[in-house]
């Protein structure tokens, strides 16, 4: 009798470790824990494992009127696919000369090389003091933006969004940019219908619309100003339509001039472009949970052909539409095409 094979060994979970600064935020430094450490395969087996570390093992002091108690030392660094870095006040790096202090010096060297790297809010601080930004784009807090551009003049800081995915390394803006980078990376590991479940479960919007630019110094609209939410939801639910924007305009009762301002100004992008955005999203969905194939995707995501899309999708991802269908439905524990 032939001896039947022996089942496939899952993949041990991706291994996230939090490094807890002295003078950490509590609430960015939890979000880590709370996004990746409750995403589920389609069986219900954890994708990641959390933990987190400190510098010196013990008591953390935070920003906060109480202190941490942390376990693990910085060696924890050396076992990470992903680094995580939150928020952290500390003088020397954020208001002198951007350096890291003498304790801290020997904390970064032990991340391994291709290491995934993500900060929250001003962890992008204690990166760029570490050398790892030199070079590259990456944004924090709007309120910190220049001040980050004149400590590391080689670091491309752009304040305008909420956050920043170099490939390897990551960074955010402050407080819940956070959470729309932990979803991001999550979604990027193992696409958008883990990412949706996870954002679902814990309230949160699985993906915002615009970036800072509709958060900076701006007071919030009073009740009687006109907003454009009723035409984003009525275009939501036709993205598979030819949408031209007179007809988003009409929705509002406003020209094409005056929708447009007030659009950039509320979403932080221009319709069009936030309309395509939408479609990637859908045509992400699709790709992932349906076996339609790519023309009907196209279709029904609003790109009208498949060649369309696939341009979209390759700009948007950097990746084909059949090959983040092979790539997603796979991870997600379901059959590929």
């Amino acid at each position: 009798m032939a001896r039947s094979a022996a089942p496939p060994v899952p993949p041990a979970p991706h291994r996230v470790v939090i490094l807890a600064l002295p003078g950490c935020i509590p609430f960015e430094l939890s979000m880590p824990a709370r996004f990746f450490g409750r995403a589920w395969d389609a069986r219900g087996e954890p994708l990641y494992t959390v933990t987190t570390c400190t510098p010196v093992p013990g008591r953390v002091p935070t920003e906060a009127d109480f202190d941490l108690w942390v376990e693990h030392g910085p060696e924890l660094l050396e076992t990470a696919d992903t680094v995580i870095v939150p928020a952290a006040y500390h003088p020397g790096v954020l208001f002198e000369e951007g350096r890291l202090p003498q304790e801290l010096t020997g904390v970064f060297t032990r991340i391994r090389p291709g290491t995934r790297l993500a900060s929250i809010c001003t962890g992008g601080f204690f990166l760029a003091a570490a050398g790892l930004l030199d070079g590259r784009p990456a944004t924090t807090h709007w309120s910190w933006a220049d001040r980050f551009q004149r400590l590391f003049p080689s670091v491309r800081v752009d304040p305008q969004v909420l956050y920043v995915d170099d490939g390897d390394v990551l960074t955010s803006a402050g407080v819940a940019a956070g959470i729309d980078l932990c979803l991001h990376m999550i979604r990027r590991d193992h696409g958008a219908e883990v990412a949706n479940d996870l954002a679902r479960r814990s309230v949160v919007p699985p993906h915002r619309e615009g970036g800072q630019a509709q958060f900076i110094q701006r007071p919030v609209p009073r009740p009687e100003i006109a907003t454009t939410s009723a035409a984003r939801h009525w275009a939501l639910d036709r993205l598979g339509e030819p949408l031209q924007l007179r007809d988003l305009a009409e929705r509002e009762s406003m020209s094409v001039r005056t929708f447009t301002r007030r659009f950039r100004e509320e979403v932080g992008v221009s319709p069009g472009q936030w309309l395509t955005q939408q479609r990637v999203e859908r045509a992400r969905q699709l790709l992932e949970s349906t076996d339609l194939s790519v023309d009907q995707v196209a279709r029904d995501a609003g790109f009208g052909t498949a060649q369309s899309m696939r341009q979209h999708l390759q700009s948007a991802l950097g990746v084909a539409p059949t090959a983040y269908r092979r790539t997603f439905r796979a991870s997600s524990g379901a059959a590929p095409e």
